[in-house]
């Protein structure tokens, strides 16, 4: 399960990152706590805040896998860690000195989606240099085990910080944690790196990742199932601060406490996937994702505050499982010089379509409550799954056949 810790550079690389993690997660529980005080408690106005901090996933995503494939990874870490460092310090300060209005969260959030959208790639790309093509299904679980535990410390921190100071500070404090990480790049013993071969400056490069997507059906049925697991069920911050203040009536700190309670099971989830060797088949992930769309539903039908919390770890437990397996099925199955090209597009489809996702969400659970937030999220994640299987499993000229025996499940078989 720790293999790939034996590692130096891993450690350097894991532990910078863990301590970053917990500022990450501290800023996403202030952030939408902040624009809930801001806009008198609109759930559209923290879909639009989330939309927009995606939205560069969405739209530059290709070329920060192109960057990654072509330039120094650590090179292109340190400068966008930087950069969204500076733009978290910038929104602490105006939310301390209660200068911060609703456009202001708008556009800083924008600003740091750019940087995540061009450090996404070459991190993902760069954890194979770290370890190795030997211990990179180790090393994928493990850096998912490590941002969900700082997930169980960053938003009960988060939410004890904003009830005695203000969102504000929990946001700044996450600008000084990646001053953790840039260290980490900065220790990391270059010579022991296995570092990919970089693809020549061509024309089309990054339609060449496309294509190299489109001709691998395994790959392109993970992407579509990341596609609808990200757009429509990985909005927990959104629908986690709409139940905690709007359904159950509750302050700053029970919201940092759901986010904790829920990454107990993700790390949990991580840790198993810590111990694959192999890359998972594409069968196993479209059935974790429909569980997720059915546990996602249940989750909405809760009725009350505790048994809403007992319900996330086993939401965060499939749901990591799930992502965990998409990531790994995709790493481990593509061409190296192609890796941060086609880890941009996963994390484009993945995380890309929360701009689509996160508005329609919000303005249902404004429109209808937001229970509604769930009930649509798991429902059209689980739906939107169901029908890529089926339409891929066409085009590969396969019937989806329903088994009672021995236990009710679904077979692939040729025509």
């Amino acid at each position: 399960m720790f293999s790939a810790l034996a590692l130096p550079n891993y450690r350097i690389f894991v532990g910078g990152s863990f301590i970053s993690n917990i500022g990450t997660w501290m800023q996403r529980v202030a952030q939408d706590w902040l624009v809930l005080e801001l806009s008198g408690g609109s759930g559209l106005a923290v879909g639009i805040t989330t939309a927009l901090q995606f939205l560069p996933m969405l739209l530059l995503s290709p070329y920060g896998g192109l960057l990654a494939d072509r330039f120094d990874k650590r090179s292109i870490l340190r400068i966008t860690q930087a950069w969204m460092a500076l733009s978290a310090g910038v929104l602490g300060v105006l939310a301390i000195t209660e200068v911060a209005v609703t456009w202001h969260v708008y556009l800083i959030a924008l600003l740091f989606g750019v940087g995540t959208a061009f450090d996404n790639p070459s991190r993902q790309a760069f954890v194979n240099e770290v370890v190795g093509p030997k211990h990179l299904a180790n090393a994928i679980g493990l850096n998912s085990a490590t941002f969900h535990a700082s997930r169980i410390i960053g938003p009960a921190v988060a939410g004890l910080v904003i009830a005695a100071f203000g969102s504000g500070w929990a946001i700044l404090t996450n600008a000084f944690t990646y001053a953790a990480f840039i260290a980490a790049l900065a220790l990391i013993d270059g010579s022991l790196l296995q570092v990919s071969q970089r693809p020549p400056r061509a024309k089309r490069q990054i339609r060449e990742g496309v294509r190299y997507v489109m001709g691998n059906p395994e790959i392109l049925l993970v992407m579509c199932v990341a596609f609808f697991v990200g757009t429509f069920g990985m909005n927990f911050q959104m629908t986690s601060a709409l139940m905690a203040q709007q359904e159950f009536h509750k302050g700053a700190g029970e919201y940092g406490i759901l986010g904790t309670i829920m990454a107990v099971g993700s790390l949990t989830g991580a840790l198993l996937a810590a111990r694959r060797r192999t890359a998972p088949r594409g069968r196993f992930i479209v059935k974790m994702a429909v569980l997720f769309g059915v546990v996602l539903i249940i989750s909405g039908l809760m009725p009350s505050y505790l048994t809403y919390a007992l319900s996330l770890p086993i939401t965060g437990l499939i749901a990591l499982t799930t992502l965990t397996a998409s990531n790994a099925a995709v790493q481990l199955s593509v061409a190296p010089q192609l890796r941060g090209r086609v880890m941009a597009l996963y994390a484009m489809v993945m995380m890309g379509g929360t701009p689509i996702g996160a508005p329609i969400l919000g303005w249902l659970g404004e429109l209808f409550g937001p229970r509604w937030t769930l009930l649509a999220g798991g429902g059209l994640t689980a739906l939107g799954v169901l029908a890529t299987a089926l339409l891929l499993a066409r085009r590969q000229r396969l019937n989806i056949v329903p088994v009672l025996t021995p236990r009710p499940h679904f077979e692939l078989r040729d025509r």
